[in-house]
């Protein structure tokens, strides 16, 4: 049975000052009418039941986050005891998954990205499925054809191709780290490099091997809390063990040493929305270039990103590819250029003590 684990953990830092500790970037609308983490389990359709849609989150987003998925059975909406990056949070869906469904198979995906069509994302999903279907030990992830030299991604480098698909899959020849703008230039002419979205398949057995394999300081304390599941003690026993693992990202734990890596070429549209310059490619700008979510008015500006709440009006006079954001109780004014320092100002915030606007 095909289960769907979202991860929800993150914070979206670079997305201050309207994603916050207690209503971080999934839970905001930034495209469309429904937050992030809704439209996620909206692609889903109905090729996933609710039931077997599981959210890992932070505890203190439990509640949030079952206030925005009604539909979802609050018992599938998971509280990570503290942030331990995405092999922990895998193992434990794992962990979780196969104690309902020894069989299971698992799409694991962020709930933070934008894919806007949902028929072909479930048609990559089932082509995934019917390639673990036909060798169990797979793991299939997904790459996303390059249209620019990105260095914020990461990148697949794929080799020969699996015959008798019915889409485009090949080998994973290797995952490559973030580049430089150099090496990204040269990964998009070769032709033979993806950015990794971060989406992957496997069956639940088959990772958790793979970790007690690869990386067995993280399983030896999945493999404790997946021994009281369902016990009276489990609260403690998750809460202890989880907070004894050393985070580590899926990519370093697993992803990057097993031998067995296939990647589809994805044929949907996809966008991570890393920071606020993602307005851009998800809104249409108007016609002096600027992007525009709320109330705005230009005089002579041109290139901005202008996000304003309720029925706030952001003037904006001889402005030049900036980023203005209103909330209720902060405003964001920064270069196009030095967005990745937004996460500069939350920890100055942090520092100076400023928690409620954190």
């Amino acid at each position: 049975m095909l289960h769907a684990i979202i991860m929800a953990g993150g914070s979206g830092t670079r997305f201050w000052p309207a994603s916050r500790q207690l209503r971080p970037k999934q839970l905001l609308n930034l495209h469309g009418d429904r937050s992030m983490i809704q439209s996620t389990l909206d692609r889903l359709g109905n090729l996933v039941a609710p039931e077997q849609q599981m959210i890992i989150t932070g505890k203190v987003l439990v509640d949030a986050i079952a206030e925005q998925l009604p539909e979802l059975p609050k018992q599938n909406i998971v509280g990570e005891p503290c942030r331990r990056d995405t092999a922990p949070c895998i193992g434990l869906a794992a962990a979780l998954v196969q104690h309902q469904d020894p069989d299971a198979v698992m799409a694991v995906m962020p709930s933070d990205h934008v894919i806007t069509s949902p028929e072909r994302f479930q048609a990559a999903l089932k082509t995934g499925e019917k390639l673990i279907q036909e060798d169990p030990s797979r793991i299939v992830t997904f790459g996303i054809r390059p249209d620019y030299p990105a260095e914020s991604f990461g990148y697949i480098e794929r080799a020969i191709a699996i015959e008798n698909s019915e889409a485009a899959v090949f080998q994973v020849k290797q995952f490559r780290e973030k580049p430089n703008r150099e090496t990204a230039q040269a990964y998009l002419d070769a032709g033979t490099f993806y950015w990794n979205g971060g989406i992957f398949l496997w069956k639940a057995s088959t990772i958790l091997k793979a970790l007690q394999e690869n990386a067995p300081e993280i399983y030896a304390h999945i493999d404790a809390i997946a021994k009281r599941i369902g016990q009276d003690d489990y609260p403690q026993v998750l809460e202890r063990e989880f907070a004894a693992i050393e985070g580590k990202s899926i990519d370093y734990a697993v992803m990057e040493t097993y031998p067995n890596v296939v990647v589809i070429e994805a044929d949907f549209p996809w966008d991570d929305v890393g920071s606020w310059q993602a307005l851009s490619r998800l809104h249409e700008p108007d016609e002096d270039g600027n992007t525009v979510v709320g109330s705005h008015v230009a005089i002579d500006s041109s290139g901005c990103i202008i996000h304003s709440t309720g029925e706030h009006t952001i003037v904006t006079i001889g402005l030049d590819d900036m980023i203005v954001v209103q909330t209720p109780d902060a405003t964001l004014v920064a270069p196009k250029h030095a967005e990745e320092r937004v996460r500069e100002a939350v920890k100055a915030l942090a520092e100076r003590g400023l928690d409620g606007l954190l």
